[in-house]
């Protein structure tokens, strides 16, 4: 279920889901020919993972990365959500105008029976201009369309997504749902002593409609509570103190914050080699302008905060893993600007360029400047993909410590509800309260792979190749 459903990664994911199943072809002015509908950016439909080197060829072996172990297939994923604006998917496919005309009449049949579930929309957390579109909110029932009436019954508001949840289970027999935010970016809530710092305190706070309590940090708690993990894909803090606590209480996954899927993906990349090479980044200044919604509700700046705070913690762990290019003496910052600015003209086609200044020896220095033009929902959605599947295989994964006299007599555990092993797809990688962040992209992917490996009892990848380096 998505949060968002009729925006344009909501829409996009909806279609790729449906024309995959289908099996359907379409033409488009890129290539010649029909052009059949694919999984291409998804990591667990569309990579490979390498199992380790046949000993007769000395050649490395790799297979899909979905073969290695029992991943449900997103062809088999029934798709709902709520959006705050009441436009079926079909007509918000070609809103959108992300996917091409063709693709879009072919699935114009399946998609215009799909209507967005109604929302929460509380308007002091997203920009103002999203009013004109808010015309599916369970909260919008009067003509008294202040904020204060709007952000009443927030408990209520709990209860009517944990039923929406229950029904779409029910309704069409599932074993189980995944709740996953797509929706607008939120400014970020304040933390506050007493109001959002336990569980205890939010659940209170959410009763008595406390200003601080946002749309995301509603849908969060009404997954939690129904036992279905909850993924933030947006930069704001949903995960405030009380919802980790509430997560951990109630044994619910949640992972976040916010799709990793361009320019900072990039950079976790490029960061990351230049700081393992010995060079070290002085500065970096990324720019953005796109044309959809996204862009458009974060024109606002109380949303653009929320993204560039999520855009900016990106090379922190970069920093603190060299020592001798950051340290006290010499500083342990990197000048990082970031700016996004809305242009209706060029749609979803996000523009980003990025310049990285960094010192060379003996007071040299490079410039590495990168343009970057990529259609962002078509970006975002395979994340949604990979999120959802991996996510969904994370709760059929128990262990069991076999350290102590009693380690027969335990009993098989789940993971603990933060799935850090989900940050190669989030930007601002939520973790367990006292450890730090991986933001390297490399590193996330070693985690990944390895981590399968180990459940097919593999041990660890590395590249040390003794078979050719020894005598």
């Amino acid at each position: 279920m998505l949060v968002g459903l009729g925006g344009n990664n909501g829409t996009t994911f909806l279609a790729s889901v449906l024309a995959n199943k289908n099996n359907l072809e379409f033409y488009s002015k890129n290539f010649k020919g029909l052009k059949k509908a694919n999984y291409y950016g998804s990591v667990t439909q569309s990579s490979t993972i390498k199992l380790g080197i046949n000993p007769e060829t000395n050649e490395d072996v790799y297979i899909p990365f979905n073969e290695i172990l029992p991943f449900v297939n997103p062809n088999d994923f029934v798709v709902s959500g709520w959006d705050i604006n009441n436009s079926n998917c079909s007509e918000a496919m070609q809103r959108a105008c992300v996917l091409e005309y063709d693709l879009q009449s072919k699935l114009k049949d399946y998609m215009k029976d799909v209507t967005p579930l109604k929302s929460i929309y509380y308007p002091d957390f997203i920009a103002i201009n999203q009013n004109e579109r808010a015309n599916n909110v369970i909260n919008r029932g009067t003509n008294d369309l202040s904020l204060e009436n709007l952000s009443k019954g927030k408990w209520s508001h709990v209860e009517h997504i944990r039923n929406d949840i229950r029904n779409f289970k029910n309704e069409n027999n599932l074993d189980k749902v995944i709740v996953l935010w797509t929706a607008n970016t939120e400014r970020y809530s304040v933390i506050e002593n007493g109001i959002n710092d336990t569980a205890d305190n939010l659940i209170n706070s959410i009763k008595n409609d406390h200003a601080e309590v946002s749309p995301s940090t509603i849908f969060a708690v009404a997954s939690i509570l129904e036992g279905v993990p909850y993924i933030n894909g947006s930069p704001q803090n949903t995960f405030v103190p009380g919802v980790i606590e509430l997560a951990e209480r109630e044994h619910s996954f949640i992972a976040g914050d916010d799709f990793k899927s361009g320019q900072t993906k990039m950079k976790s990349v490029l960061a990351q080699f230049l700081v393992d090479a010995g060079i070290k980044p002085l500065s970096i200044a990324s720019y953005n302008h796109l044309g959809n919604n996204d862009g458009y509700n974060l024109s606002s700046p109380m949303q653009f905060k929320s993204k560039e705070i999520s855009k900016r913690g990106v090379c922190d762990d970069m920093i603190e893993s060299n020592q001798i290019l950051f340290n006290d003496k010499v500083g342990k910052t990197i000048d990082h600007c970031i700016v996004i600015k809305y242009m209706n003209a060029v749609g979803d086609s996000k523009v980003a360029m990025d310049e990285y200044y960094s010192e060379l020896m003996l007071g040299g220095h490079n410039r590495i400047s990168i343009h970057n033009v990529c259609e962002d929902s078509l970006l975002a959605t395979p994340l949604i993909i990979d999120l959802l599947v991996m996510t969904e295989f994370c709760t059929r994964v128990t262990y069991k410590k076999l350290d102590g006299a009693d380690a027969t007599k335990k009993e098989f555990e789940p993971f603990y509800p933060v799935l850090t092993l989900l940050s190669y797809w989030l930007k601002a990688p939520l973790t367990r309260p006292g450890f730090k962040a991986i933001n390297g992209l490399m590193k996330q992917r070693a985690a990944l792979e390895n981590f399968m490996r180990l459940l097919i009892g593999l041990p660890p990848l590395d590249e040390l190749r003794f078979e050719e380096r020894l005598l």
